[in-house]
């Protein structure tokens, strides 16, 4: 495996810290995140089936959200589907977990193609310490809190059938 980006600091000063890059990219000649891949390839089909067919004809909301509350996955499948249409903005209004996802899964299928093509395929790895972790935790907690309040904040328009 070849390191795409090294740190800057000498191997003693790594050492005395204990802490090395957090992001470590590679080359690797074969996918060593096919699970990634798998789910990305699955994810992208889905929406691009959804942008051509519509929303899938079961109802997938939660006994919750028939009564008005809405939890931070409300609204992703719509926007899933209007971001496949190329409609960021309408799926911006119904959840921005919506665009991550599929920007993300194309991205993830465009490492795939070109993986498949060049037979290298660029991989990464995190290098975990107690602090990023925790730090890292707490940055998701504080995003799901807003993106939960946001949602509810919305809940009219994710109730209603209209898009």
């Amino acid at each position: 495996m070849v390191s795409w980006w090294r740190p800057t600091a000498g191997a003693g000063e790594l050492a005395s810290t204990g802490a090395g890059p957090f992001l470590t990219l590679s080359v690797a000649p074969y996918d060593e995140w096919r699970w990634v891949t798998r789910l990305a390839l699955g994810g992208v089909v889905t929406a691009g089936l959804m942008a051509r067919f519509g929303l899938p004809p079961v109802d997938l909301h939660g006994v919750l959200h028939h009564v008005g509350i809405m939890d931070p996955l409300c609204g992703g499948t719509r926007a899933a589907r209007l971001t496949a249409q190329g409609d960021l903005a309408a799926a911006w209004r119904f959840n921005p977990l919506g665009i991550l996802t599929v920007v993300g899964g194309a991205l993830a299928v465009v490492r795939a193609l070109v993986g498949v093509a060049s037979g290298r395929w660029v991989s990464w790895s995190v290098g975990w310490t107690p602090r990023r972790k925790a730090l890292v935790a707490g940055v998701v907690v504080v995003l799901v809190v807003w993106l939960q309040v946001r949602q509810q904040l919305r809940a009219d328009l994710l109730m209603s059938g209209t898009w």
